[in-house]
């Protein structure tokens, strides 16, 4: 299982933390005791989670210029017509995927051609599903232009778990289509926001996966 470079250090010091836990345990008590097997199991229930967070599996991106691809693995939990004040300062069709903990945190680019946007929001924590989490939550928001002049803005969201965002993008950067583009630790959601009238290819509750998953198409 390949890791991401964002969780070095976190799975360092939850290695660490194992060996000084279970090293004392064996200390006080050399006999390996019940307490010595609950701490062992503790400690390396939680190096697993810890692991699955940073968990980077490869994806099979077939480019397709006319497919907004999914930009993060999770649950579709929001389709519908909004205003989008940020950049495009207008009615746009939202499609946000709620990311729990156990799911891969990298998050991809949806379409392919230059970073036309980029920027990084201080905010709250609010759980990811509350109505004001897409503009009072720390989040980024990077708008990506193709070469049709079409344009697609992804926000990545924090929520009550996830801490830290991590933004790769920068103005003038290459996109490529399922390439990485940040990373949100621990959770949260990503919205997009697509031009009216793009075809939506799926459903509320639908489980997507990210840089593989069409979710739309422009018409």
């Amino acid at each position: 299982m390949k890791f991401h470079r964002e969780g070095k250090l976190t799975i360092t010091l939850c290695l660490l933390f194992v060996v000084f836990v279970n090293a004392g345990m064996w200390l006080i008590n050399p006999s390996m005791g019940i307490a010595n097997i609950i701490a062992l199991v503790l400690t390396l229930g939680l190096l697993y989670i810890i692991l699955q967070f940073f968990r980077n599996p490869p994806r099979n991106t077939v480019p397709n210029t006319e497919h907004i691809i999914a930009p993060a693995d999770g649950k579709v939990v929001v389709i519908e017509e909004v205003e989008e004040p940020e950049y495009f300062k207008g009615k746009r069709i939202q499609v946000s995927i709620f990311m729990s903990p156990f799911n891969v945190h990298v998050n991809r680019y949806p379409i392919a051609g230059t970073v036309s946007y980029a920027k990084y929001h201080p905010g709250l924590y609010l759980v990811a599903w509350h109505p004001k989490s897409s503009t009072d939550n720390e989040r980024t928001t990077t708008v990506v232009k193709d070469a049709q002049g079409r344009e697609v803005l992804f926000r990545q969201i924090a929520g009550a778990l996830a801490k830290r965002i991590v933004q790769y993008s920068k103005v003038g950067d290459t996109a490529v289509q399922g390439g990485e583009m940040g990373f949100i630790k621990f959770g949260s959601r990503v919205d997009v926001y697509l031009p009216l009238g793009t075809k939506i290819n799926v459903k509320l509750e639908e489980v997507v996966r990210g840089g593989e998953t069409p979710i739309a198409q422009f018409q």
